[in-house]
Formats: structure tokens, sequence, C-alpha cells
């Protein structure tokens, strides 16, 4: 479990080193509340990014909160509020 909360800069490294840039996307622009598959991250490159959530944060993302997290945003407070559920800062 990591002991520092997942930061949207986390999030951008991770689904580069993952999936990739898609061609247009501005990872400098504000993303947070952009459709994943606005962004051009189609639902497999997501199944990648969350595998890597999970080995590196220590937390489990189910396939019912993938559903729901379509956003960076979301997905920044799944994995954070797992995080301080189980006792991270």
């Amino acid at each position: 479990m990591s002991n520092r909360p997942f930061t949207i800069d986390d999030l951008k490294r991770i689904l580069h080193a993952s999936a990739g840039v898609p061609e247009g996307v501005d990872f400098d622009a504000d993303i947070l509340d952009v459709a994943f598959d606005g962004l051009g991250y189609e639902s497999l490159a997501l199944l990648e990014t969350c595998g890597s959530i999970e080995r590196e944060f220590g937390v489990s993302i189910d396939d019912d909160s993938m559903t729901i997290t379509d956003t960076p945003r979301t997905l920044l407070r799944l994995v954070n509020d797992q995080l301080v559920a189980a006792g991270a800062p």
C-alpha cells in the first residue's frame, strides 16, 4: 500500500507508460473532467492502466468500479478513497 496520495501526475505518468498518449491529447491541459474515451483511451488501455495503479499503489479496482470511473477525477477519487480507508495519509 502506498503511503502517499494518488495524484493527477501519477495518473498521467501511468497512462503514458501503460497506454501511451493518443495523438492530439494535451496532458498539460486540464483533463480532470474529460471522459477517458474523449482522451482517446478505450477499455483495454484503462484495464492496463488500472493494473499498473493496483500494483504500484496496493489498491484493488474491481470491474464494478471501472464502470463508474469514466474521468481522471473519478479514478483519482476511487484510488484515494481506498488509500484513506487503508490508513494511508
